[in-house]
């Protein structure tokens, strides 16, 4: 089976559970969603009657320039009393980190509280103690699912924990091709790259905070270390061979969906923080960037043969779609 695809997961207690026997599920995809500001895009949300929520990243703002961890605190504090009951109560919840909430505007590898912001991390989303999470470095996980009868794999990256320094300017980042430059780090790509080629499952989504396919703009994404992203398309291109792949991003305050020969990438940002209205290209784009509030929908229906990634502006209006048929 070769086509593009994406689904979110079970709460966030477990990085490997037992395949659950499911119907078609509806999933609502988003980032950067900031405490402070108005949260109004999720009655729009709710209209659209998912089954779960998969957050991307920057899930709080808690950073500040010094890296320490008050604000972060403070942050989780107030968005525990943001998020909507309705959500958060009945709804499938997975989430990984971006910057804003790892701690360090652009941060990486270096930042000295990444393991303090780590706990933070898993103590604000109800990770178990028992969660391989809670017990190693970085917030990356694999879950498995059924979905009338199609397997689903979903793995979560952390592109903050392990990062090489990034080179030149804020907004002007320059290509890294040091050999021993990382976005996964060693431990992380080996149990990733397993994952992958030993995966039974019908679909793999990949969750990756920051893009993967965009490569023309100069803010943070995968082609700032070219040879990660060599080693991660790669991957990608073989396991294709015989599973549906789909990769999901967020970061970027404006939403897309890309394509390549081997699958979809749909970014789905921002919740809450419009960007800068400039337009944007990418070879791999696949019509325009929305930089407005929006949020996304993963609709997967093998029933129907199909699943559809959708981009939706605040008031739920569809602004971009791409269907995916299933064999």
């Amino acid at each position: 089976m070769k086509n593009y695809l994406c689904i979110p997961v079970i709460y966030l207690f477990a990085a490997i559970v037992m395949p659950t026997d499911v119907n078609a599920f509806k999933y609502g995809l988003g980032s950067c969603l900031d405490q402070r500001f108005a949260q109004d895009i999720w009655p729009s949300i709710k209209n659209e009657n998912i089954d779960g929520f998969i957050f991307l990243g920057d899930n709080v703002y808690g950073d500040i320039p010094s890296g320490k961890l008050s604000k972060m605190k403070k942050a989780y504090a107030m968005q525990k009393t943001r998020l909507p009951k309705w959500l958060m109560s009945n709804k499938e919840i997975l989430a990984i980190w971006d910057d804003h909430d790892f701690g360090l505007n652009d941060g990486g590898g270096d930042y000295p509280f990444k393991k303090d912001a780590q706990k933070m991390f898993l103590a604000f989303w109800g990770i178990s103690p028992d969660d391989p999470r809670s017990n190693r470095d970085g917030i990356y996980f694999k879950q498995t699912k059924e979905i009338e009868g199609l397997t689903v794999e979903i793995i979560g990256l952390d592109t903050r924990f392990f990062r090489s320094k990034l080179k030149g300017k804020k907004n002007a980042y320059k290509k890294n091709n040091d050999l021993e430059a990382t976005i996964l780090g060693q431990d992380q790509w080996s149990w990733f790259e397993k994952s992958i080629e030993n995966s039974s499952a019908d679909m793999v989504i990949i969750l990756s905070s920051i893009q993967i396919l965009a490569t023309d703009h100069p803010y943070e994404k995968w082609g700032n270390f070219p040879l990660e992203r060599k080693r991660l398309l790669k991957l990608i291109a073989n396991a294709s061979k015989d599973k549906t792949i789909l990769a999901i991003s967020g970061d970027r305050h404006r939403s897309g969906i890309y394509q390549n020969e081997d699958f979809i990438e749909i970014t789905a940002s921002s919740l809450n923080k419009s960007a800068s209205k400039n337009i944007e290209t990418d070879p791999l784009l696949i019509g325009r960037t929305y930089p407005i509030k929006n949020f996304g929908i993963l609709d997967i229906e093998p029933s129907k043969n199909k699943v559809t990634v959708s981009i939706h502006d605040q008031n739920g209006l569809e602004l971009n779609s791409k269907i995916i048929n299933i064999d």
